[in-house]
């Protein structure tokens, strides 16, 4: 079901179950087939495939030669009915690719809302990324990770699978995630390490400066004080009951299957 609101350059290609809601445009040359829906006031450009079992939100633009829902790059895929889920408000830019789940894992992968995919970001299979993220040109994503809401993931760094970027964290340029990255941490290098906390981050985000300074003791207990990880844990969990924003940290140290980053 095409709305008789939405605009369809008349060399695009339609077919298959589609339905494209109000004010949507579609720009020349495009590809969309399969289950597919495009919620209302979302661009899509030129030249874009928009591929399988996908739900794309409201009021995103998604630039040329972006391709969303196609096959996993994954040897295991033999043609499951996975999805891809993409919210609100995204910028998706020029040849951004985010490829369908696999059975083996959730089945799905899942983009928030209000997200900034620079070019050629790749989000692999049965990724989970936030809200009001940044990821820079070439970022990369293995299939199975989780980006965070408001992590930053900058230019031609890729992410390892079953890693977790934690929320408003910040991974500089050319870096290579090998394990999870704490929130509010910065992170650099190959393999990263932890530099400081994302203060200028939490500053513009409105943190309360009593916050930041209950992230900054946790920080040091993590990797300033000489703790084990279990000690840190310790030395974070007192801090909860007056300092609910800790909890980040603790959830991902028991959720980590691949280590945190030391």
């Amino acid at each position: 079901m095409i709305h008789e609101t939405a605009k369809i350059h008349p060399s695009a290609v339609i077919e298959g179950n589609v339905t494209i809601e109000a004010n949507v445009s579609v720009g020349p040359f495009t590809y969309i087939s399969g289950n597919v829906t495009i919620g209302e006031g979302t661009e899509v450009m030129s030249h874009v495939v928009i591929k399988g079992d996908t739900t794309i939100g409201k009021d995103n633009r998604i630039f040329a030669f972006a391709i969303i829902g196609e096959e996993s790059q994954d040897k295991k895929y033999g043609g499951e009915a996975t999805t891809v889920v993409i919210g609100d408000r995204n910028v998706i830019r020029e040849s951004v690719q985010i490829h369908r789940g696999t059975v083996q894992d959730r089945g799905v992968t899942t983009v928030g809302s209000d997200n900034l995919l620079c070019v050629n970001v790749h989000i692999a299979h049965d990724c989970v990324v936030g809200d009001n993220i940044i990821m820079g040109n070439n970022a990369t994503l293995a299939g199975h990770v989780t980006v965070e809401d408001f992590a930053i993931v900058s230019a031609l760094s890729p992410v390892h699978q079953f890693c977790t970027v934690g929320a408003h964290s910040f991974i500089g340029g050319a870096s290579v995630v090998v394990q999870d990255v704490p929130p509010f941490v910065m992170a650099q290098g190959n393999h990263c390490k932890p530099f400081g906390i994302n203060i200028e981050g939490l500053k513009r985000r409105g943190f309360e400066k009593a916050d930041i300074h209950a992230i900054r003791r946790a920080y040091k207990a993590l990797y300033r004080n000489g703790n084990t990880l279990e000690e840190a844990k310790v030395e974070i969990n007192k801090e909860i009951e007056a300092f609910p924003v800790l909890q980040g940290f603790l959830d991902l140290f028991e959720k980590s299957t691949r280590g945190i980053i030391r």
